[in-house]
């Protein structure tokens, strides 16, 4: 570097100077160059083709196949239990004593060995011939995952049988079964065909994409200024008359660009993903203009990462203490996306767009259900996230400029 001049464009010299030998240092590792740029775009696909192999397995297993589940005197309801068979749920066949029936079968619900079960009442014979509801119950565990989707149908089935048998006994006494409907309430759904096709987007672009293009460039960033601290080669850089924005910002820019191109991949390789996939998935916008405003709404991200990572890394004394802060900065994007499950917003309110993270999510959800953030959510936006990029770039410049960043652990 040339240091018998001041000059501005000697900053900017410096800067590119910098941003060169950090690319260089960096792309010299093949390995973790490879790792850096190809776990997102190989991630996303197989996350995809993945979740919809598996709700597919899932919907074959516990919607279309014939369901067995054990029921308690079904000897008292025989027509009950044909018509459940009928509609590919029947029962179990049980060796043991009918009397215990019902005691393993809450053993059974509580160690989930059995994701649902029928027990139906001792007088549900003579409830039946006398018009009286028959008790039949449903026994589940809520808390168990795997039992949702199969608690749903049993109970269905016997709300279709109920209202099927109180239809045939009014028409048998003469009575319009339609008198027993007060209120006919039916659905319209104003969802637009772009929000019902962005819906799992809208649930895994925020959180996953988040994370990436926050972070995208945390292993070049880490290794400037930690991993040059520790191997003792930033002293000497630091010793050049360099102003030290520009050597902050040059490392800054490679570690951006790096995350910039990840990202970049890693929507491209979603856009393949979902062209190819078949089902709900081949059905997602994954148009250029939904693409475009992806990248929009993620770049003040990569920014973001990278300076705070740059202002942490220069205050570690080695490439472990570095890396330690690696478990905190995943976790922030994830805030976000827990505090909208306990507590839905409406993106409307100009502030939501002011708070890092909170922002991404609100408008990449938009972006994903197909509707269009108005000028000032995107101005408020933009002016908050690159604002906060430039206070953190500050604070990195700040930390650069103190002398003991020179002396290595």
């Amino acid at each position: 570097m040339n240091a018998t001049t001041s000059k501005p464009s000697n900053g900017i010299g410096n800067l590119w100077t910098v941003l060169r030998k950090e690319l260089r240092d960096f792309t010299r590792d093949r390995r973790t160059l490879a790792l850096t740029l190809l776990i997102g775009p190989l991630f996303y696909p197989v996350l995809l083709f993945g979740i919809g192999k598996l709700t597919a397995l899932r919907a074959q297993t516990q919607l279309e196949k014939p369901l067995e589940i054990y029921m308690a005197g079904a000897e008292g309801a025989p027509n009950l239990v044909a018509w459940l068979a009928g509609q590919g749920i029947r029962a179990k066949a049980d060796a043991g004593d009918a009397k215990t029936l019902e005691a393993r079968i809450d053993a059974a619900i509580r160690n989930q060995s059995e994701d649902v079960a029928l027990v139906i009442g001792a007088d549900y014979a003579d409830d039946w011939r006398a018009g009286r509801p028959a008790r039949v119950t449903v026994v589940a565990d809520s808390t168990s995952r795997n039992a949702d989707l199969m608690v749903a149908r049993v109970k269905a089935t016997l709300g279709a049988y109920g209202q099927q048998v109180g239809a045939l006994r009014l028409l048998a006494r003469g009575i319009d079964p339609s008198i027993t409907r007060a209120v006919g309430v039916e659905d319209r759904d104003l969802a637009t065909p772009e929000a019902k096709r962005g819906l799992l987007l809208s649930v895994l672009l925020p959180l996953i994409m988040m994370i990436f293009a926050f972070l995208g460039g945390a292993a070049i960033t880490l290794d400037a200024t930690a991993g040059e601290r520790e191997r003792q080669s930033l002293e000497p850089l630091l010793a050049t008359p360099a102003p030290r924005w520009a050597i902050v910002s040059g490392k800054m820019l490679a570690a951006g660009a790096l995350g910039v191109l990840g990202l970049v991949l890693t929507l491209l390789s979603f856009k393949f993903a979902a062209t190819v996939a078949s089902g709900s998935l081949g059905a997602l916008d994954v148009s250029v203009p939904a693409i475009l405003k992806l990248l929009l709404v993620l770049l003040p991200l990569v920014l973001l990462g990278t300076a705070l990572l740059t202002f942490l890394a220069a205050g570690a004394k080695s490439l472990k203490e570095a890396q330690s802060h690696m478990t905190l900065l995943m976790f922030l994007p994830m805030l976000p996306a827990y505090a909208l499950m306990a507590y839905p917003l409406k993106a409307q309110a100009l502030w939501q767009y002011a708070v890092p993270f909170l922002a991404q999510n609100q408008l990449l959800v938009k972006i994903t259900r197909g509707e269009a953030a108005t000028p000032a959510q995107w101005g408020v936006y933009l002016v908050c996230a690159f604002g906060l990029a430039l206070l953190l770039w500050l604070g990195a410049v700040w930390r650069y400029r103190q002398e003991k960043l020179a002396i290595s652990a």
